[in-house]
């Protein structure tokens, strides 16, 4: 089974949902699912900052396992993690860990298309 996870809900989710519970889980190989994506929105997109340990983590766990990692355009503007414009494909990462995308919602579908997960998790 092929899982994407969409990391929306305000506060720190991505730092402790996916730093905690989801990224160990990966790291040892038995998470249960072949994660294919992960897109974060909001504050959960300060995870992906160079330095932070949980985004370093996470960006050797996603080149090994080939997991999409993707910023939400608008929201890493916002944080000053991206520069351009919120529109599809018109942006680009500023100060993340290694092989962070960032677009909008047609930029996901595009890089997901030809590994589409089975099921997607909103956290």
């Amino acid at each position: 089974m092929k899982v994407a996870y969409v990391f929306s809900t305000s506060g720190h989710t991505a730092s402790y949902k996916l730093g905690k519970m989801i990224l160990p889980q990966l790291e040892a190989r038995h998470h249960g699912a072949d994660v294919v994506g992960m897109m974060f929105f909001d504050d959960n997109n300060y995870v992906l900052r160079a330095g932070d340990p949980v985004g370093e983590r996470l960006s050797k766990v996603a080149a090994d396992q080939g997991i999409l990692l993707m910023m939400c355009d608008s929201c890493a503007l916002e944080r000053g993690l991206a520069e351009g414009e919120p529109h599809p494909g018109t942006s680009r990462t500023v100060g993340t860990v290694d092989g962070v995308h960032v677009g909008c919602f047609p930029d996901l579908y595009a890089a997901l298309a030809g590994n589409p997960p089975d099921h997607i998790i909103t956290l």
